[in-house]
Order: structure tokens, then sequence, then C-alpha cells
């Protein structure tokens, strides 16, 4: 039986480099993955993701980050956590795997991927070079997280 994942990227594609998350996930959807392995691009994490991350064993969430240098990427792995939100719309993924053990026992192994932005405009609607170059790299550690094989350079 194979793993089950999902692959969560999000942003706001109106917002420059804000739309890293969403076009990686997009990246990620248009490879040949296993079957199990699920990805979802979004502008935000909703409520509704609870039920899809209580059917997984891993999950990998997707962001611009405004804390890193333009380009840097970090990963890291994400514990089940309450925050102030709890009846927001707007959630964030800790929160998201809280309400997924609440509700079912147990949450994924999870982790953010993110990668440092430098144009968050709302008229930019394109990624800055940096974001650009973060592709590759997220790309690379997603498929390590979930033990897939690296994908083709050339796409």
């Amino acid at each position: 039986m194979s793993m089950r994942a999902l692959v969560v990227g999000y942003g706001s594609p109106l917002r420059g480099d804000d739309a890293l998350g969403p076009l990686v996930a997009d990246r990620l959807a248009a490879l040949e993955l296993p079957a199990g392995i699920e990805v979802a691009a979004r502008h935000v994490l909703t409520a509704e993701l609870v039920a899809e991350l209580g059917a997984v064993e891993r999950a990998v969430f997707l962001d611009a980050a405004v804390d890193l240098p333009p380009g840097a990427v970090r990963c890291v792995p994400l514990m089940p956590r309450w925050s102030a939100s709890s009846m927001a719309h707007v959630h964030d993924p800790c929160e998201l795997l809280a309400w997924c053990e609440a509700l079912y026992g147990r949450a994924p192994h999870a982790w953010l991927i993110s990668a440092g932005g430098a144009e968050f405009g709302y008229a930019h609607c394109q990624l800055s070079a940096p974001a650009r170059a973060a592709i590759a790299p997220m790309l690379a550690r997603i498929m390590t997280l979930l033990d897939l094989a690296a994908p083709d350079a050339t796409g």
C-alpha cells in the first residue's frame, strides 16, 4: 500500500512572490506522481483541509516568507498547535493539524517549506527572480520528504 500525502501551496497570486506556494504546488501537480499523493493550490488555508489531512500520513505546506532573505528556502517540521484564531476563516498549518488531532485522534507528519520573497506588491502579479530561483529547491525538498524520485530537471 502506498503512502498517502497532501501537499498544499498557499498564497495570493495577486501579491507578487506570495504566489510562490500555489505556483510550486502547480508545478508539482504537473509531474507524474504516485497514487495517494494529492496536491492543492489555495489562496488561504481553510478548515475544509482538516478532513483531507485526517486521511494522510504526511503533509507538506508551501508558502512564501517575509522573514527569509529573498530566494532562501527553509523547511521546518510542524506540530499541532492551537492559535488565537481558532474560529477564524483563515487558519495556519499548525492549527489545522490541531483540529485534525482533535477530530481524528491523529495528525499527519507535517512540514512547512518556505522561500523568501522580494516583491509582495498588489499590482506585481509575477515572481521576482529570487522567488523563481527557489522553485527547484522547494520541489526537491518536497520530493525528499515524500520519498519520491527527483523531478526531471528539464521540466
